[in-house]
């Protein structure tokens, strides 16, 4: 069904507007994704759909297909850049249902990564589609991790989001759980006692932790380290990014594996 808005003051306007918010999209359990390719990754990966956000310029697009049953409002083209999160906006925005944090039910034979107070939602959406074209089981989130379901995390995961399991919460308390359980974790840390990481052994069941971006891996989840690793600078540089951080232990994981 095809609904027009036209003025910022209708009520479905302003509520799907608050979802800009963390706050309403945590009141709410609803985030969005923008674009069309995003929007078709969601409808491909079966996502529950609340509603499809359109521009007038928008419907003259023939190459999305609106799925049966599915709420669309379409918004005059003056008004709706309002609603996005982006500067170019593509004219399409999905409103999804959030999905609930399952239990986490961990899998020995696949490898996984833990990131540990990450605040840049771009990096963490890189990670997601990073640990999905890895293969690895699932993306693990610590308590004070930047909002999973930010439109810039959504946005950056470019679809992977819909397609590899990422668990909330995730404690020291469940890490310690998940090592009794036979998973090492190999913590990323940049400093004289750490080891290269081609010399860790990865190949067994494994938990790649990345951290905060500014002060590190906290000391709860050091603590519970079973190797830290460095990857070794060349130049000047002092850090690599945290995503291509994780990227660069992540496809370790993979060539060791495969040897």
């Amino acid at each position: 069904m095809f609904l027009n808005i036209t003025s910022t003051k209708n009520e479905k306007y302003k509520f799907y507007k608050s979802l800009k918010q963390k706050k309403a999209r945590t009141e709410f359990g609803l985030y969005t994704v923008e674009g069309i390719k995003s929007a078709c990754d969601a409808v491909s990966a079966n996502a529950e759909i609340e509603a499809i956000l359109v521009s007038d310029s928008f419907l003259k697009n023939e190459s999305f297909s609106y799925p049966d049953s599915c709420q669309v409002y379409v918004i005059s083209d003056s008004i709706f850049s309002a609603l996005s999160d982006t500067e170019t906006p593509q004219g399409i925005i999905v409103v999804i249902k959030k999905t609930k944090n399952q239990n986490f039910v961990p899998d020995l034979s696949k490898p996984y990564i833990y990131c540990d107070r990450l605040q840049d939602p771009g990096n963490l959406g890189t990670i997601i589609r990073t640990a999905d074209a890895a293969g690895f089981g699932g993306v693990l989130l610590s308590k004070d991790c930047v909002d999973l379901y930010s439109p810039k995390t959504v946005r950056s995961s470019m679809g992977s989001f819909f397609h590899i399991p990422k668990h909330e919460g995730i404690t020291p308390e469940k890490i310690m759980e998940l090592k009794e359980m036979g998973f090492s974790l190999v913590c990323g840390v940049l400093s004289e006692n750490t080891i290269d990481y081609t010399l860790a052994d990865m190949a067994k069941p494994v938990i790649i932790v990345i951290g905060n971006e500014a002060n590190g891996i906290s000391d709860d989840i050091l603590s519970l380290s079973d190797v830290d690793v460095k990857i070794p600078i060349a130049g000047e540089a002092e850090s690599l990014n945290a995503a291509i951080a994780a990227a660069v232990l992540m496809y370790e994981v993979n060539r060791q594996r495969r040897n």
